[in-house]
């Protein structure tokens, strides 16, 4: 059973930042792609960013390129999401995904394992 949790969501202000954090636990196979999605109320859920196993690969949402950055930490199960200059479209319910594959993906049907989500709201 491969579990996701994550947690650092908050409330914060325009223009500040946050850092998400992923923890995994469970049987999972090396080489997992990760990525990070989230949902804003009355919207579907849209892709943020991903990132390889070796954290060499990574892609981002046209909506978050340069203010958010990816990366992940193996030996210690956790994936992060930097969010700088946060905008209030940002806020949603962010979760981490895990994909059986070595290769990043956008796309949600992709990914195996979910976690619960963490809130991030920005206020203006």
């Amino acid at each position: 059973q491969v579990q996701l949790v994550e947690s650092g969501g908050g409330l914060v202000q325009a223009g500040d930042s946050l850092r998400l954090l992923c923890v995994v636990s469970g049987r999972t196979y090396d080489q997992d792609a990760m990525g990070w999605f989230r949902q804003a109320p009355g919207k579907e859920r849209e892709f943020v960013s991903a990132v390889s196993w070796s954290g060499e690969s990574t892609t981002y949402a046209e909506s978050v390129k340069g203010r958010f950055t990816i990366s992940r930490n193996n030996a210690l199960n956790a994936m992060y999401l930097q969010m700088n200059s946060l905008k209030p479209e940002d806020t949603a319910v962010y979760y981490c995904a895990r994909r059986s594959a070595i290769a990043v993906s956008t796309q949600e049907k992709d990914y195996d394992y979910w976690g619960q989500g963490t809130q991030v709201t920005v206020s203006s």
